[in-house]
C-alpha cells in the first residue's frame, strides 16, 4: 500500500510541477510533510538540501531520497518512477503539439502566462526554507520570534559573497556547511 501511495504522490508532483525542481518544492512539501506525515519539516529541509547538492534534477533526487526514507530501495524506485512518468508523457505530447502549432499566438500567450506562476512557486519554496532556517522548528505563522542569528549571518554572508564577487555557489555551500559545523556542532 505504501508503494501505491508513493507512486500516486510523486505522480501528482511530476504532473503538476511546471517549471522544474524548485517549483516542485511546495508540492513535495505538501505531499510528504503535510498530507502524508512521512517526514518532519526538518527532515524535508535536509532532503531538499541534499537533493540540491547531488547531481541531477532536484525533484527526482528528492523523490529518490524520500522513497528511500519511507520504504527503502523499492520505495526509491517507485517514487522516482512516479515523478518521472508524467513528465515523459507530457513533454513528448507538448513537443509534438508545439512543433505543429508553434506559430499560434495562443501558444505564446499560454507560455507567457505560466512564467509568473512558476516564479511564485519558486518564491514560496524559498521563503518556506528561509523561515525554517532562521526560526527552526518553532516557526509557526503566528509566532516568528526567536531568530537564529547564526543562521541569518551565514545566509547574509553567503548572499553578499554571491552578489558582490559572483563566487561559485559550490564554494558558498561548502563555506556555509563548514560554518554550520563550527557554529552548530551539537544541534
Amino acid at each position: 500500500m505504501i508503494y501505491l501511495e508513493l507512486l500516486w504522490s510523486f505522480f501528482q508532483i511530476g504532473l503538476f510541477s511546471i517549471g522544474g525542481g524548485y517549483a516542485a518544492m511546495p508540492l513535495i512539501q505538501h505531499q510528504v510533510v503535510d498530507l502524508h506525515p512521512w517526514l518532519s519539516m526538518a527532515q524535508f529541509a535536509d532532503i531538499m538540501a541534499i537533493s540540491e547538492m547531488t547531481p541531477g534534477p532536484i525533484a527526482i533526487n528528492c523523490a529518490t531520497f524520500v522513497g528511500i526514507q519511507v520504504a527503502g530501495f523499492p520505495g526509491a524506485l517507485v517514487a522516482t518512477a512516479g515523478c518521472v512518468l508524467p513528465s515523459c508523457v507530457i513533454v513528448t505530447a507538448l513537443a509534438f503539439l508545439y512543433y505543429r502549432f508553434r506559430d499560434l499566438t495562443l501558444a505564446q500567450g499560454v507560455l507567457a502566462g505560466l512564467r509568473p506562476a512558476v516564479v511564485a512557486m519558486i518564491a514560496s519554496a524559498g521563503i518556506s526554507l528561509l523561515i525554517l532556517s532562521f526560526y527552526g522548528q518553532r516557526a509557526l505563522p503566528a509566532d516568528l520570534g526567536g531568530v537564529d542569528l547564526a543562521s541569518v549571518c551565514i545566509f547574509g554572508a553567503g548572499l553578499f559573497i554571491l552578489r558582490k564577487w559572483k563566487a561559485n555557489p559550490l564554494y558558498i555551500m561548502l563555506g556555509a556547511g563548514a560554518a554550520g559545523v563550527l557554529l552548530f556542532p551539537f544541534s
